[in-house]
């Protein structure tokens, strides 16, 4: 009797073991593929990822790039029965194609993505068709919770989870996560409310000018610090998939070249003046025209000035008042300057940027000196320009351009980007304070009288220039612009504004304006004391 209990009892062990073999063979390798596709449909989809990318947010905290859990509808193609009807029934209620949804279906497989980020409604409607082999399940996605604004700035991330353009494709490797460590958050110095205003401001110039393009730069003189990067036209992140014109994903403000025209001729005008070849009171007599190796160069509409000095050269914007000053610094000097104000190499900032060699212009022809003096046949970016102009605005020293202010770490240790200035001035101290006078005499005078602020002294200078086209310049389109700042002799922003081939004259009709706007409303939102009484 004894012997029977303990044989039944290793008999029951041997059937009890062999059933748990059979089961485990039946889930591990069975239906091995089942279980796998319900632990990566099911369990991580609904769990947070580990490794999640870091977020972007704006100086003041509003959000730029934020993670977000998705819900998403995906099929089992193994376990679905009728596969045309369920087709059908889910194609009719959720807008899907039937046959893209069949060609999934026929899949050998156990999980198959069908729509992901789908509404509140779609999954009510899912759950009341209660389809065999169709699930619900949620991912965790990227938003832009500010959608067109700033877009070029924050660019995306692709499909495939990598970052493109923008701050999400320079800083790619900083907001990624990496096994189980979350990425590092990115605080900006761009000010929420100044780069809203700034957008606002090119929508209405298309409204009102009809520009192709935009930008605008809106920058601490002091610090280099970007308050605004606005472009248009722009897009949504959200939905980039949508965009056909890949060129809108590129910032035009550092990717994107150009002839910047009069607004340059300050930079000729300050490099003259600190080699003491010239003073703001320097005189010369101005015939309308000036000939370099017999290349005539003309004033804008032809006019003729006669006797002008420096300064009021600046406030007509006179080209062969341009011409003169650097003749007077001659072409190698130039040169030098050129290369000081950083004019042929990328301004560092933390965002991809393109830069011109200028080949043309540096094949040394007299005829290409000249024409730079005043802008036209050198090239160069946005931000370039006004990197080089905040050797004017910060006392004689460069700013690099910079966009992040502060890297949050997974171990919230915070680490602070400290401005790059430069430690060798470009210009003096003086020589940058007499151009700022004339700038400030620009504004009070003549052509762009409606850039001023009552009670602000404000600098500043336009730009019209002509725009090549087929190896000539086209006799339609202009590139118009002002680049200016306040309070002038202390100031608190530097600021761009570039407009693509607007339907006015000059930049006195359209990019000084705009200014304006930006301007008053940054005095304001700022509480600036007043220069003077008015």
């Amino acid at each position: 009797m004894r012997q029977w209990r303990i044989n039944s009892i290793l008999i029951f062990i041997l059937l009890f073991g062999l059933a748990l073999i059979a089961r485990l063979f039946f889930i591990q390798v069975l239906q091995g593929d089942f279980y796998k596709a319900l632990a990566q449909g099911l369990y991580s989809l609904d769990e947070e990822i580990p490794g999640q990318r870091g977020e972007i947010f704006f100086k003041n905290g509003e959000s730029l790039a934020i993670n977000m859990e998705w819900p998403l509808v995906y099929a089992s193609p193994r376990e679905i029965e009728n596969k045309i009807e369920t087709a059908q029934k889910l194609a009719r209620e959720i807008m899907i194609d039937e046959d893209a949804l069949l060609a999934k279906f026929e899949k050998d497989n156990l999980y198959e993505i069908i729509k992901k980020r789908i509404t509140d409604e779609e999954i009510e409607i899912i759950r009341g068709l209660s389809l065999k082999g169709i699930y619900l399940g949620k991912e965790t996605g990227r938003y832009y919770p500010q959608e067109t604004l700033a877009s070029q700035l924050i660019g995306f991330l692709d499909a495939d989870g990598t970052g493109q353009y923008g701050l999400e494709g320079y800083y790619d490797e900083i907001l990624k996560g990496k096994g189980d460590e979350n990425g590092q958050d990115l605080i900006l110095n761009l000010d929420y409310s100044i780069q809203f205003m700034a957008e606002k401001l090119l929508e209405e110039a298309k409204e009102n000018f009809d520009i192709e393009a935009g930008q605008i730069i809106v920058m601490e003189p002091q610090t280099g610090n970007l308050l605004a990067l606005a472009n248009f036209p722009n897009f949504n992140p959200n939905q980039y998939a949508k965009i056909s014109d890949l060129d809108v994903f590129q910032n035009g403000a550092t990717q994107k070249i150009f002839e910047p025209g009069s607004v340059f001729k300050p930079l000729t005008m300050v490099a003259a003046m600190e080699e003491q070849k010239i003073t703001p009171q320097t005189t010369y007599i101005d015939k309308g025209v000036v000939e370099i190796g017999g290349w005539p160069i003309y004033n804008y509409d032809n006019r003729v000035w006669g006797e002008q000095s420096m300064t009021s050269v600046l406030e007509r914007s006179i080209n062969t008042g341009a011409v003169f000053a650097e003749r007077q610094l001659g072409n190698d000097l130039f040169l030098k300057y050129l290369e000081k104000f950083g004019i042929f190499e990328p301004t560092g900032i933390d965002l991809r940027e393109v830069y011109s060699e200028n080949k043309e212009f540096k094949k040394g022809y007299e005829i290409n000196f000249a024409t730079a003096a005043f802008g036209q046949g050198i090239e160069m970016t946005p931000i370039q320009l006004i990197k080089a102009y905040s050797a004017i605005v910060n006392a004689g020293k460069m700013v690099e351009p910079r966009v992040v202010d502060k890297i949050i770490k997974n171990n919230n240790e915070i680490v602070e980007i400290q401005p790059e200035i430069g430690k060798d001035s470009v210009i003096s101290a003086k020589t940058a304070s007499q151009l700022t006078a004339m700038l400030v005499s620009v504004v009070q005078n003549v052509y762009t009288k409606s850039a001023q602020i009552p009670g602000y002294y404000v600098a500043g200078k336009t730009g019209t220039a002509q725009v090549p086209e087929g190896g000539a310049y086209s006799a339609e389109k202009t590139m118009q612009s002002f680049i200016g700042f306040a309070p002038a002799f202390n100031p608190k922003f530097l600021i761009l504004v570039k407009l693509d081939n607007p339907k006015t004259k000059t930049a006195e009709y359209s990019a000084v304006p705009v200014f304006h706007s930006l301007a008053k409303y940054i005095v304001d939102y700022y509480q600036i004391p007043p220069d003077y009484e008015y």
